[in-house]
């Protein structure tokens, strides 16, 4: 018997390969088990650093989306009317001969012309690349309609931002807040981290307007009215200010806070701060009583007061400014409470608690580093109060200042990079700006652009504006309609090139996204605008190309169809230069590889666009002889350089691979990655895990690797001076000003403290009549409408309802599937209900992407996500109700151009007894379908 083996199990395959998930945005590692060559399992890679062996039900059923009957299976050219899905097969060389050709007469006569717009495609650096090279400024991705408030309002703020460019210090937080967070961006890395905080008896806190997922597990849910989080946050800010619980000492070593601003209303410098004549802001000296380099050391810098310039003009710190207006009644608990939805009493316990975790319960760590000015520290001393935000905050047109108020907290109670807190992503910090302005007003010899294409504005120097102060991009991003567009608004690119005509744009290339459907505002009005012609019959949008891997609701509406490789199909990074995986403790990138062999006659998106790039002679493309420089995208990853020494890949560089971060191209470099399982990462010593922003060893560092172009220190901007510079303009000084229409929303929302104001949807809708709001989260189980077609995350979820508060469905004599209609200013639908009682009383929601065009996806025409599903997206619009002069902004943040998809406010009506037993609007089915077209 000592001898005996049992098999517990037989062997899975007969081949193991290591790549990165792609059924969400998390980017976690996978080992992914073959026999014979086909899938037969996939579980999580124990060593990668993002999932640490963790995998949700959504990459364990990536095998059904490998397999797939809605893949498409070979390029397509239109035959019918745009809608229909009438297509016939090409052949790839003749898709590629027409793509070409067309771009190249385009990039000859007028390059803007050609506008590309990219989804959750992960290979941003490519696509703004070739846009850039090509010399197009109207390329956008998926940020400008998901959370580019988030990512704009933590880099104009701190240099980093929320998810991807910064985490909760796990180990260490003892109070954990979180803002408007459902579960699907980050969720492998956050339920590990919620595990860590539950072990550790962290309290935390949620505020959200429904109770799902993270929200279910908190020790408190705070359910707050939709668009009101910034309220809330600057009433805790008005708690902590009356309380003097302030990090003074934080604020005036890593923030602007003691700066002093110019205080002379009127003045072209107004609200800027105040410098010497070598150009060094200042401070007031309490010791010395004069004014001195606010970056001197050994100063002890007013935080309060008015101080007299060398001019005879006042100047206050811009601490003081804020302190004045945080301090109003108007920011107190009692004054914001109704609005919120949240008691003025428990705004004051949070704040409490804020208070006491913060300054009671410090941590200190018992390792020595040295800041910028050369200053040794025994301990790194953390508040430890951590906080993450995400979409739920970001989708509304306040969004921007939300994000901003959160991080204000952050350094108003010092918890930005120290233990306990919010941390920094590697390669984040960045300076702020992050980066140079907007490249697309100015181009090089060889019809490259000067500068990258979403860049960072600075000014209104940086603007893409003509002469007249309006946009020059397709989508209206760095204009005065969206200053720091820093995504793109992608939502507005098809509304916009319907509106704009041929003689605005002659190619939209979209490819990843969904734009025709669930990723679209509207989608009745979108498929109108891709399906309208002009008075001569010729369609309003010449010419429309989409590249993806699968039969979505937008292939219809593409006169050539370009079929993508899933992900197990093809080479793929996940770069620094993009949306990067690393973490607090240091950066960290991946790959994919080509686990399967394509059975259909399809191409890596990335492959497709590089061999474009190569037919048309783009720079950095191609040689001085014009010979193609990269064969795939795989040789692409391996040796472009975007400067010398920094590539696609960060890992095992130089010629012995041995290089971190910088150094020259190394041919070994894809298999030293799959030798790796499939990622690279770089543990930072313990001296520079924390103060990033200020850390001399840590600065020092990351621009050796690449990471950034200097060590100086990054000062945190508690008060924006960037804003102010817009604002300034709209009073109407400098060279460059907003037109006349918008001047007032400028000088408004372009303020350089954070502001609150009522989503601006809300104040041109009459609220009587649409008292309640409405909104979406995406189900733990799916991701955008990637999930929707596959075999088992359907079975969790095939067709959904809208949830509402047990007693507003009692006033409305509703039960559990009752169908109801909900109306907006914008139209109805159709759909069923479902009580609950986790949810703001106010405030219907539902499961987003769910609903889908009957024949699209390969699904049946009768399959529940048609009959039983449905999108809010149908009453939502790209565009506000236009003013007195005719215009009609886009239903988006003024600040950013972020879709404002939450602002939506509606009614609901119980349906009649005999009503249709299905969703409305319906849809008639789409032509095509990729199972009909391989049988």
């Amino acid at each position: 018997m000592a001898n005996d083996k049992i098999a517990y199990s037989s062997p899975i395959g007969d081949e193991v390969a290591y790549t990165t998930c792609y059924m969400c945005a998390c980017r976690c590692g996978i080992k992914v088990h073959l026999k014979d060559g086909k899938l037969r399992y996939i579980e999580g890679n124990r060593d990668h650093p993002v999932n640490r062996g963790v995998l949700c039900g959504k990459g364990s059923a990536g095998i059904m989306t490998a397999i797939s009957p809605a893949r498409l299976r070979k390029p397509l050219k239109r035959v019918g009317p745009r809608g229909a899905g009438e297509f016939i097969e090409i052949e790839w060389d003749e898709a590629m001969t027409v793509v070409t050709d067309r771009l190249a007469r385009i990039r000859a006569t007028d390059p803007h012309k050609f506008a590309l717009f990219t989804g959750r495609d992960q290979s941003q650096s490519l696509t703004g690349h070739f846009a850039r090279m090509f010399g197009t400024m109207n390329f956008a991705a998926h940020g400008g309609f998901c959370s580019v408030n988030m990512a704009a309002g933590g880099l104009y703020s701190v240099g980093g931002a929320f998810w991807e460019f910064g985490e909760p210090d796990w180990d260490h937080a003892k109070l954990f807040l979180l803002f408007g967070v459902a579960e699907d961006h980050d969720s492998n890395p956050i339920k590990l981290g919620l595990a860590t905080l539950k072990s550790r008896g962290a309290k935390i806190v949620s505020i959200n307007p429904i109770r799902t997922g993270y929200s279910a597990i908190a020790d408190e849910f705070v359910a707050i009215t939709p668009g009101t989080d910034g309220l809330f946050v600057m009433a805790l800010i008005h708690c902590l200010l009356e309380s003097g619980s302030v990090d003074t000492e934080f604020l005036i070593r890593y923030t602007n806070a003691h700066y002093l601003v110019i205080d002379a209303p009127g003045d072209a410098d107004n609200g800027l701060f105040a410098r010497d004549e070598a150009g060094r802001v200042l401070a007031f000296d309490r010791g010395a009583q004069e004014l001195v380099d606010a970056a001197a050391l050994g100063i002890d810098p007013a935080l309060l007061g008015s101080f007299t310039l060398a001019d005879g003009r006042t100047a206050r710190p811009a601490f003081a400014i804020l302190a004045e207006r945080y301090s109003n009644a108007s920011y107190s608990p009692e004054a914001v409470a109704a609005r919120c939805g949240v008691a003025a009493a428990d705004i004051r316990r949070i704040a409490g608690e804020i208070a006491e975790v913060a300054f009671n319960q410090a941590i200190s760590l018992d390792q020595q580093w040295t800041d910028t000015a050369g200053r040794t520290h025994p301990t790194m001393t953390g508040r430890p109060v951590a906080m993450h935000a995400m979409r739920g905050i970001s989708a509304h047109s306040n969004g921007f200042h939300t994000c901003r108020a959160i991080h204000v907290l952050q350094m108003l109670i010092g918890a930005v990079d120290t233990p306990g807190s919010w941390r920094y992503k590697s390669p984040y910090p960045k300076p702020i700006p992050a980066g140079p302005g907007p490249g697309g007003a100015v181009h090089d010899a060889d019809g490259s652009l000067t500068a990258t294409v979403l860049g960072f504005p600075s000014g209104p120097e940086d603007l893409l504006v003509d002469d007249d102060g309006e946009a020059l991009r397709l989508d209206h991003a760095f204009s005065w309609e969206a200053p720091l567009g820093i995504h793109g608004l992608m939502h507005m690119a098809i509304a916009e090139a319907h509106a704009g005509g041929p003689e605005r744009i002659d190619t939209l290339f979209l490819y990843m996204s969904n734009m025709a459907w669930n990723s679209a505002m509207n989608p009745g009005e979108t498929t109108r605008m891709l399906a309208d012609h002009d008075g001569a019959g010729n369609y309003r949008i010449p010419f429309v190309i989409y590249a993806d891997a699968f039969a979505s609701e937008t292939v219809a509406y593409a006169d050539l169809v370009l079929p993508d490789t899933t992900y197990l199909e093809r080479y793929d990074c996940i770069s620094l230069l993009d949306r990067p995986i690393g973490s607090a403790h240091g950066p960290a990138d991946a790959i994919r590889v080509p686990v399967l062999k394509p059975d259909r006659d399809v191409r890596p998106f990335q492959d497709v666009l590089i061999d474009l790039a190569g037919r048309l002679g783009l720079p950095h493309f191609v040689d001085a002889e014009g010979r193609k420089l990269y064969d795939s995208y795989a040789d692409y990853m391996v040796n472009h350089q975007r400067k010398p020494g920094v590539g696609p890949l960060a890992g095992f560089r130089g010629a012995d691979g041995t290089a971190i971060g910088k150094g020259a191209p190394n041919p070994d470099q894809l298999q030293r990655y799959v030798e790796n399982k499939g990622f690279w990462r770089h543990h930072l010593p313990a001296e520079q895990l924390y103060y990033k922003h200020a850390n001399r060893a840590y600065l020092a560092g990351a621009k050796e690797m690449g990471l950034i172009d200097s060590d100086a220190q990054i000062v945190l901007h508690l008060y924006s001076e960037i804003l102010q510079k817009f604002r300034l303009a709209a009073e109407g000084h400098g060279s460059r000003v907003p037109p006349e229409r918008l001047r007032a929303q400028v000088r408004t929302v372009m303020d350089p403290l954070p502001i609150w104001y009522p989503p601006v949807e809300e104040t041109m809708t009459d609220l009587q009549r649409f008292p309640l709001h409405a909104i979406t989260q995406r189900p733990m189980a799916m991701y955008h409408s990637w999930g929707s077609q596959n075999a088992w995350l359907r079975q969790i979820l095939s067709e959904n309802r809208l949830y509402l508060h047990r007693d507003l469905a009692a006033r409305h004599d509703l039960v559990d599937d009752d169908w109801i209609e909900v109306e907006s200013r914008n139209g109805r639908v159709k759909c069923q209900a479902r009580v609950m009682e986790g949810v703001n009383p106010n405030t219907v929601w539902t499961w987003n992407a769910i609903g889908k065009r009957t024949g699209a996806w390969a699904l049946a025409n009768d399959a529940p996500e048609a009959r039983r599903g449905f999108l809010l997206n149908h009453i939502i619009s790209e565009y506000l109700p236009a003013d007195g002069a005719g215009h009609r902004a886009s239903n988006s943040d003024p600040v950013t151009g972020q879709a404002a998809w939450f602002d939506l406010t509606v009614r609901i009506e119980k349906c009649a007894p005999d009503t249709l037993e299905e969703t409305q609007p319906m849809m008639p089915p789409s032509a095509y379908s990729p199972k009909a077209a391989a049988e």
